[in-house]
């Protein structure tokens, strides 16, 4: 269409339709289309740091899921009535930098109050919900699919609705009130909870504060963000990428998201009884392979075969994607747990504002944008080889507690479901 006269040609559900279809992002400007997706994740990049910090140093993970719901259902709407494609890529950075809260906090808060048997399966839970959003996408966009801005104004109700409804019944990590020294809540918070499993706490039990320690490194932190790198690269690219397979958008969207409902099947089962850097490594290595796989399946447009290996590779990363926030939870100690986790989707951000722009270069070479892919999910897959194993680990309070533990080597203790008096916060 870029040789052809203006006017002889139009867009098939109006100028209205997309921002590309309104601000004519095509031919000498089609790399500008990749701009916006691109900075959603920067903004999520440092909207993780600020959000991790919050919720671990000043308001918690309740009151900063809060803060970020709201903040994403005014952004969002905000986001509608840009005038322009660079106005809108601004505001595209600050809605990733408001919503860059709600997953780590909801999944933080999630794993804290529960213990090591369950604990993979409940993160694993989070990621159905996750799911069903990613599914009422389609089903969003579609009657929406002339106006653009209509789209973005539904979802923009959503996360209001969430802090509306939803959040007056969640309790705040009974974990982090402890690390902060508010024992009475977070006894009140257990009492609750106990109460919800038809149990009643004894009156005798209490929480002692943990020690107030130094900061410091962990020898995973590297090795851990390279990780969140390359799999952020790959599970936002591959779903991004769905723009180059010739067929329907709606289509290809729905078949990606479909494919995390069994991701999050198979890592709920596999996440009770096999190691995390046996799951996350294999998953990553069969995305590799379905990536190659498709460069040789796309020889003729739509086809079925290249859909399919596709979408199995998605599902794959999406596990390896899933697996990841699991393991990262596990290894940080609660006083810092929601900082690490942020700065692991910091890295997960980072691979994500890469990738907007090789999807935009696989519309000329779609093979080269498949062999980048697999690529880095070799990459992700290798590094696990300097990683620890967290799986039947305790969740440590404070650093000074974990390397304590650490250096002890202690066997595997008896799980209780309450400390006794002067003891740490159970793993239970």
């Amino acid at each position: 269409m870029c040789h052809l006269a203006p006017g002889s040609w139009e867009w098939v559900d109006g100028e209205k339709s997309s921002t590309v279809a309104e601000w004519g992002l095509i031919c000498d400007r089609k790399f500008r289309a990749g701009i916006p997706a691109s900075v959603f994740f920067l903004g999520s990049l440092f909207g993780s740091a600020v959000h991790g910090r919050l919720a671990d140093k000043h308001l918690g993970r309740k009151k900063t899921v809060l803060l970020s719901c709201l903040l994403t259902a005014v952004t969002g709407f905000v986001t509608s009535l840009s005038p322009n494609v660079w106005v809108y890529a601004l505001l595209r950075f600050s809605n990733g930098f408001a919503r860059s809260g709600i997953g780590i906090c909801c999944l933080v808060l999630a794993t804290e109050a529960v213990g090591r048997k369950w604990r993979g399966q409940v993160g694993q839970y989070g990621f159905f919900f996750f799911t069903v959003g990613f599914l009422s996408l389609p089903a969003i966009a579609y009657p929406t699919r002339t106006s653009w801005r209509t789209m973005y104004r539904v979802t923009s109700l959503l996360p209001l609705a969430y802090s509306v409804v939803v959040l007056p019944f969640v309790f705040e990590s009974p974990r982090w009130l402890a690390v902060r020294g508010r024992t009475k809540e977070a006894m009140d918070v257990l009492t609750r909870l106990a109460k919800l499993n038809g149990k009643t706490l004894s009156p005798e039990l209490a929480i002692a504060n943990p020690p107030v320690v130094r900061q410091v490194g962990h020898q995973a932190d590297a090795t851990d963000d390279a990780d969140g790198f390359g799999i952020g690269f790959l599970y936002y690219g591959v779903q991004l990428n769905v723009e180059n397979l010739d067929f329907n958008i709606y289509f290809t969207v729905a078949v990606n998201a479909l494919m995390e409902i069994p991701a999050v099947f198979l890592g709920s089962v596999l996440l009770a009884f096999a190691d995390r850097r046996l799951v996350f490594s294999s998953s990553s290595f069969a995305a590799a392979a379905s990536c190659v796989a498709c460069i040789f399946l796309g020889r003729t447009k739509g086809s079925w075969p290249q859909l399919t290996v596709e979408a199995i590779g998605f599902m794959a990363a999406s596990l390896a994607f899933d697996v990841l926030y699991i393991y990262c939870v596990e290894l940080f100690p609660t006083n810092v747990r929601n900082l690490a986790v942020s700065v692991l989707r910091q890295s997960l951000m980072l691979g994500a504002a890469i990738a907007p722009q090789l999807v935009v270069l696989g519309r000329v070479t779609p093979k080269l944008s498949f062999l980048i892919f697999a690529c880095f999910a070799l990459f992700s897959a290798s590094l696990t080889i300097w990683l620890p194993e967290t799986r039947n680990t305790p969740l440590y309070e404070t650093m000074a507690q974990q390397e304590k533990e650490e250096k002890q080597a202690a066997g595997p203790g008896t799980e209780t479901e309450l400390p006794k008096r002067d003891s740490p916060l159970p793993d239970a």
